[in-house]
């Protein structure tokens, strides 16, 4: 997609809207001011004329494609009514692709230009009939891979984001506004604001958003987080190292003991990165070829998740007493970090091979090791712009969403700081001012253009 948004919003798009290859339907797509003439141009009513549609409606019509005539089905949809809030049509043609092809090549001939990803969306977001968040979830929605991921994209869609963040932005002009008029008065004049006023309104708005934050992150499917997956010989600390870094309040722990097998179902809690990400991490059953019954299960269980897995942790004890395992379970391509645990019980502090060492104990090598986690993941990102990893575009959304909640909630709270140290109200207008730049960057108002260059170019084209 090129050019200017205006230069986009002036062109005449279309772009095949149905799946590809041949079917009973395909169905083609054109937005723009050009949309009413090339109606007239490609069709024909039942008397042979060029079809001139009036209002917003279901018409059967003859399509000439320059080489022929096919029967179709054309929904006119006149702006600004319509998704784009431009002149859409839409013909449902038969779904063979060389008929589909005849019919792209006479619009093009009628002066209609090929649609980039996700450009019908993108047409949306920008003439103000979807915020950015809507536009993700329609995005979400196309790539959804199952019925999780499914319901946070028609969470997304349906403003349930979009929403909050609107609610929360005309809290923070009017808190804004409140401090900015009491600038200009003496507390003895009746224009001025109680601090209390102001200071209880903080405390609502500081709400608000940590109830969207929460909303956000309960919204996001655990199937869209990414699987950090412990591995390793029986016994070489893969449960404690889950239970130390598992974040508190998850309700499966796993069971530490000297005695080796004792876990063999799969244990999942959440991990927090230093970046604000969330990861799944999953202990599993100790690397056992000879296991037998129940214990042969649990093998069984350990390779699924390790195919399912983002990242493979392989925890080796620093004693030495283990090495590093070539089990082939581990899947080529699948990205595996050996990690030196009880680094508390070695005999020497360092490791030859310059591997992480960690102790479940004392915690030390731990921050090491959530970092290179961050880094093997392709999460360590130094701004809201998705990661173009491996990891799910649910994940990706959220993570972007996330950064901006937070920043909002680290300018509200540098707000009440200021008013509660009787700083100027001036410093606190402007903590609100970073605070609603945060947010605006969630619905789209304030997003660089190369971010929406990149988020709408995952879309497919006729979306």
């Amino acid at each position: 997609m090129v050019g200017t948004a205006a230069e986009r919003t002036r062109s005449t798009i279309c772009a095949v809207a149905s799946a590809p290859g041949a079917g009973e339907r395909a169905v083609v797509r054109a937005s723009g001011p050009l949309a009413f003439e090339a109606v007239r141009g490609l069709c024909r009513d039942a008397d042979g004329q060029p079809l001139a549609p009036q209002g917003r409606g279901l018409h059967e019509v003859q399509v000439d494609d320059g080489v022929g005539t096919q029967p179709a089905l054309l929904v006119w949809m006149p702006g600004p009514g319509s998704y784009t809030r431009e002149d859409v049509a839409e013909w449902h043609l038969v779904g063979n692709p060389a008929l589909v092809r005849a019919v792209l090549r006479r619009l093009g001939e009628l002066g209609l230009e090929p649609a980039g990803p996700g450009e019908f969306t993108r047409r949306a977001f920008e003439n103000g009939r979807l915020d950015l968040t809507r536009a993700e979830g329609v995005l979400a929605l196309v790539e959804a891979r199952n019925s999780e991921e499914l319901r946070a994209a028609g969470s997304l869609l349906a403003g349930g984001l979009g929403g909050r963040i609107a609610a929360l932005r005309e809290v923070l002009e009017h808190l804004r506004a409140l401090t900015e008029a009491s600038l200009d008065f003496d507390q003895q004049d009746t224009g001025h604001v109680p601090l209390k006023e102001i200071s209880a309104a903080l405390d609502e708005a500081r709400a608000d958003l940590l109830e969207a934050r929460t909303w956000e992150r309960r919204r996001t499917p655990a199937s869209g987080l990414a699987r950090v997956v412990l591995a390793g010989l029986p016994n070489a600390g893969k449960s404690a190292l889950f239970n130390r870094l598992t974040l508190e309040g998850d309700e499966h722990r796993a069971i530490e003991s000297d005695q080796a097998g004792t876990t063999r179902d799969a244990k999942v809690g959440r991990l927090a990165l230093p970046g604000g990400q969330e990861v799944l991490l999953v202990d599993t059953a100790g690397i056992d070829p000879l296991a037998e019954g129940v214990d042969a299960m649990a093998q069984d269980r350990r390779d699924l998740e390790w195919e399912r897995a983002d990242l493979l942790l392989e925890l080796v004890e620093s004693s030495g007493n283990q090495a590093a395992s070539d089990n082939p379970a581990s899947g080529p391509g699948i990205p595996r970090l050996i990690v030196m645990s009880k680094a508390d019980l070695a005999l020497s502090p360092h490791d030859p091979g310059g591997r992480l060492r960690v102790s479940s104990h004392t915690g030390s090598g731990l921050t090491a090791l959530l970092a290179q986690i961050e880094i093997r993941l392709g999460l360590a990102t130094q701004d809201d712009t998705p990661s173009r990893s491996n990891s799910g575009l649910e994940r990706q959304l959220s993570e972007r969403h996330r950064k901006a909640l937070d920043q909002g909630l680290q300018e509200l709270a540098q707000a009440q700081a200021l008013l509660g140290e009787g700083a100027g109200l001036d410093l606190v207008a402007e903590a609100l001012r970073g605070a609603g730049l945060a947010l605006d960057r969630i619905t789209g108002q304030t997003t660089p253009e190369d971010l929406l260059d990149r988020i709408f170019s995952r879309f497919c084209l006729g979306k």
